[in-house]
C-alpha cells in the first residue's frame, strides 16, 4: 500500500487502522502476559505453547484477546481453575497504548510506520517491566540493559523518534542517535546519584540499580528531557500511587487494591509506610509512556523556557 492509497483508506474508514492497532496491540499483549510470568522464572517464552496450571495446553479458540476470557468467565475450560483478570487487562491495555500511539503518530492519515513501530515496542516494554516490577521487585536486564541498546539502535534507524526532520537521512540519523546516548547516560546518571545520596541520608538502599537501568532506557528512547521528566514524573505518581494505597489499607484495614505487598530486603511482607520496599518501575513506566505520547512537546518548551532563563 503506497502513501496515497494509505492516506485515501484512512480518510475514507478513519476506523480502520486505529481497530488493526488495538487488534494488534490485545495480540501483543496476550504475548506480554506470557513473558510477564515466565521471564522472572528463567523459562522459555517461546515453548510450551500456552497451557493451563494444570497442565493442559490452552487451544486457540479459548485463547483470544480479552474474549475468551470474557466467554469462560475467567475460569480454564480444562480443569475449572481461575484466571486472574489481570490477562485481559494487559491485553486491553497494550491494545488502547497501541491505538494512543497510531492517533498520536499518523494525524491526518499521515502515517510513519517506523515510529509507531519503535513506539509499540517502547509501550510493550514498559508494560512487562512494570507487572514483572509489581510482582517481583526486579526488572529484568532485558528491559533495561537490552531496552537501552534497542533504544540506541532504532534512534539511529528511526531519526523522527528524537524530532529529526531535516531531510539528509544519514545527518539526522547521526543527530538522533547522539540524543538518544545522552538521553541513556543523562538518565541513568541521575538516578544512579539521586540513589546514592537517598543511601547516605537514609542509611540502606533506597533505589535498585535495575531503576538506575531502567531510565537509561528510558532515555535512549525519549531523550534526556524524557529521562528527567520521567524520574519526577515517576516521583508525582509514586506519591498518589502510595496516598491511594496507604489510605485504602487504612480506611478498610485490607492490602490496597492499587499496590502490591511491600516486602523488607529479606521478602517478609510488611504494612505500607515510610521505609516499605515498593516497586518504582512501574512508576517510571506510566511516567515515560505519558512523555511518549502526549507530553513531549509541551516538556521541550517548558525545558527551552528554563534554559533561556539560566
Amino acid at each position: 500500500m503506497n502513501l496515497a492509497s494509505f492516506a485515501e483508506t484512512s480518510a475514507t474508514f478513519p476506523w480502520f487502522f486505529p481497530l488493526g492497532a488495538f487488534l494488534l496491540g490485545a495480540c501483543v499483549g496476550s504475548f506480554l502476559n506470557v513473558v510477564i510470568y515466565r521471564v522472572p522464572k528463567d523459562e522459555s517464552i517461546v515453548t510450551p505453547g500456552s497451557h493451563c496450571g494444570c497442565g493442559q495446553p490452552i487451544t486457540f479458540s479459548d485463547n483470544i484477546p480479552i474474549l475468551s476470557w470474557l466467554a469462560l468467565r475467567g475460569r480454564a475450560r480444562c480443569c475449572g481453575r481461575t484466571f486472574s483478570v489481570r490477562y485481559p487487562f494487559v491485553e486491553l491495555l497494550t491494545g488502547l497504548l497501541f491505538v494512543a500511539c497510531w492517533l498520536r503518530f499518523s494525524p491526518g492519515g499521515a502515517f510513519n510506520p517506523g515510529i509507531a513501530a519503535a513506539g509499540w515496542l517502547f509501550l510493550s516494554c514498559l508494560i512487562a517491566a512494570t507487572f514483572i516490577d509489581l510482582d517481583h521487585l526486579i526488572i529484568p536486564d532485558v528491559f533495561t540493559l537490552g531496552l537501552g541498546v534497542v533504544g540506541v539502535l532504532v534512534s539511529f534507524a528511526v531519526p523522527a523518534l528524537h524530532g529529526q526532520y531535516e531531510g539528509l537521512f544519514i545527518v539526522d540519523s547521526f543527530r538522533s542517535g547522539v540524543a538518544s546516548v545522552m538521553g541513556l547516560l543523562v538518565g541513568s546518571g541521575l538516578v544512579l546519584w539521586i540513589a546514592l545520596l537517598a543511601e547516605v541520608i537514609l542509611k540502606k538502599e533506597a533505589m535498585g540499580f535495575g531503576d538506575v537501568k531502567f531510565v537509561g532506557a528510558i532515555g535512549a528512547f525519549c531523550g534526556w528531557q524524557g529521562a528527567v521528566f520521567s524520574i519526577f514524573g515517576g516521583a508525582l505518581v509514586g506519591t498518589v500511587w502510595f496516598a491511594v494505597a496507604w489510605t485504602w489499607e487504612k480506611i478498610s484495614g485490607k492490602s490496597s487494591p492499587v499496590a502490591p505487598p511491600a516486602e523488607t530486603p529479606e521478602g517478609v511482607p510488611t504494612a505500607l509506610g515510610f521505609g516499605a520496599h515498593v516497586p518504582f518501575g512501574p512508576m517510571l513506566a506510566i511516567a515515560a509512556a505519558l512523555y511518549f505520547l502526549f507530553l513531549r512537546s509541551w516538556v521541550g518548551a517548558w525545558f527551552a523556557d528554563l534554559a533561556v532563563l539560566f
